[in-house]
């Protein structure tokens, strides 16, 4: 896309279009990725098939014994409709078919001549613009069905429209690069975040636990997004880099290292600080001290990183989309120190 639309807030409301009233698009799940983690995102009342043309990259995405999706925090918006190329001239003659049934079609009435006039008879495409084949391709509308809330469609409610190579879409809701980046942001996957800890699985009342997470197992991860096709040639890599643990310890009665259980990342990318021989008595940098035991159940310890996710794209252009968490729980045991009488 040689002139890349900036980002524009993605906001729907149900107000059919002219074409719409013969189909609604649809991101089909499958097709480089489900855009809305539903397996089944055709719209039953209409069944327009525009599937997305976007594609995604996860080899840099997270990887392990699980992973888990990002909660948004922050200025991430996420998209839930879109317009973007869809066919080729000759494409688009079958799409029409397609929707009308042209040939056993009957008792169209206004609805088809008002599309037939507007992609057959010239007001304005003529033969669904084969003379200009090569030169540009009819744009469509895709729905993420899970996002949408509401009386929300009325953004990409618009026709289906011809838009030459390199033109600027006449649309606010074209696909640009933000666009983009959140569709890769919606398909990040975070490790988990099993932290290390001493000692592990349980431990005493008034000892101190240490926690930390290794810079091997801590990592930024990415997803490129791309959308090429015809004359369109865009893709934005979103990272999600690591930047704070957060300890919650399952119960009141503990005291947090730092007090504020936000364990900030080291310079060389690792959280915390392993412990070691000799080091029972101190109070970690990053850690609990339980006061109370747990009886004969456990306090569900649960670690939450904190991503920054910042994203750049083909074009130059970047920017950033906030802050996502992800937070697994951990069962700790918590005993009493045993005394001897004498």
């Amino acid at each position: 896309m040689t002139k890349p639309r900036k980002s524009v807030l993605l906001a729907l409301a149900l107000v059919a279009g002219p074409f719409l009233s013969a189909g609604t698009a649809h991101a089909e799940a499958g097709f480089g990725g489900s855009l809305g983690g539903s397996a089944d995102t055709t719209n039953k009342s209409t069944g327009k098939t525009l599937a997305s043309q976007v594609t995604y990259n996860t080899s840099k995405n997270g990887t392990g014994k699980s992973t888990g999706t990002l909660a948004p925090i922050g200025n991430y918006d996420p998209p839930a409709c879109w317009y973007e190329p869809g066919w080729t001239p000759d494409e688009y003659e079958k799409e029409f078919q397609r929707r009308w049934n042209v040939g056993s079609f009957s008792g169209a009435g206004e609805a088809y001549a008002a599309e037939k006039a507007r992609y057959i008879e010239g007001k304005p495409y003529k033969d669904f613009n084969k003379d200009k084949s090569g030169e540009g391709m009819f744009w469509g509308t895709v729905y993420d069905w899970d996002r949408l809330k509401g009386d929300d469609y009325k953004d990409c409610s618009q026709a289906d429209f011809w838009v030459d190579n390199g033109d600027d879409p006449p649309v606010e809701n074209a696909i640009d690069a933000e666009t983009l980046a959140k569709l890769a942001y919606n398909a990040i996957q975070v490790p988990d975040t099993e932290i290390t800890l001493a000692p592990k699985a349980a431990t005493k009342v008034n000892l101190p636990t240490w926690a930390w997470l290794d810079k091997a197992d801590f990592h930024k991860v990415s997803v490129t997004a791309a959308l090429n096709v015809g004359g369109w040639n865009l893709s934005s890599t979103t990272t999600a880099t690591p930047v704070s643990l957060k300890l919650e310890p399952g119960t009141a009665d503990a005291t947090l290292f730092p007090a504020s259980g936000e364990c900030a990342l080291n310079a060389d990318g690792s959280i915390g600080e392993p412990w070691a021989s000799g080091k029972s008595a101190q109070a970690p940098p990053c850690g609990i001290t339980y006061l109370r035991s747990s009886g004969e159940g456990t306090y569900q310890l649960r670690a939450t990183v904190t991503w920054e996710i910042t994203w750049t794209a083909s074009t130059g252009e970047t920017g950033d989309l906030g802050t996502g968490s992800f937070g697994t729980e951990q069962a700790i045991a918590v005993q009493e120190i045993q005394a001897v009488n004498r």
